[in-house]
């Protein structure tokens, strides 16, 4: 028994330094992100299938320590609304939206979590003009290309559409520049 202890003690260590490199290699590639294109990214991901994997663990742990994950208040939100909305969820990771909801979900992302996925790139999305009622950034608004991406929201939603967008408040150096810059693209603000 004297050497069960050790051995549990060093199983603990080293999980620990494991959770310390996910955390690390997280935001790595969360950094990596924020500053390439969408096509980078998809390029980075297509090279590196872990780093997607890896990716999608330290941001689940990530929102585990937070109050309220904001994709849950998108889902309620969806939920009060007609399930005939059709809804285009933009970075989708395991398709939360689709799967909890009983509308017509297009959930795009680079890499499938799930088989409900359409691997694209976020600035050329597969659909019509004019084809959805609401379009989500859950936490997805990455890259350098924003802009390119939210035109790509504004082509696929219907005319009077909803754009959600739900973002840590330090992505953003200036908010309310940031919803000038939406108000430019055409959308007028109705909650921050």
């Amino acid at each position: 028994s004297r050497e069960a202890a050790p051995a549990g003690r060093s199983a603990a260590l080293r999980a620990r330094m494991e959770e310390r490199l996910l955390g690390a290699r997280f935001r790595y590639i969360n950094q990596q992100l924020y500053t390439s294109t969408s096509r980078e990214a998809a390029r980075l991901f297509q090279s590196d299938p872990e780093a997607f994997e890896i990716y999608h663990r330290g941001f689940a742990q990530q929102v585990e320590r937070w109050p309220e994950n904001p994709v849950h208040r998108i889902i309620r939100y969806l939920r009060r609304r007609p399930a005939s909305l059709v809804v285009a969820d933009f970075g989708c990771g395991d398709c939360k939206i689709a799967s909890s909801v009983k509308n017509k979900v297009h959930s795009f992302d680079l890499v499938p979590l799930s088989p409900l996925v359409t691997v694209c790139d976020m600035a050329k999305v597969p659909l019509a003009a004019e084809s959805v009622d609401v379009a989500v950034f859950c936490l997805a608004l990455m890259g350098t290309n924003l802009q390119e991406i939210l035109e790509e929201a504004n082509r696929v939603l219907k005319q009077g559409g909803i754009l959600m967008v739900a973002e840590v408040a330090s992505r953003f150096e200036d908010i309310r520049a940031f919803v000038n810059s939406m108000a430019q693209l055409g959308f007028k603000s109705v909650s921050k």
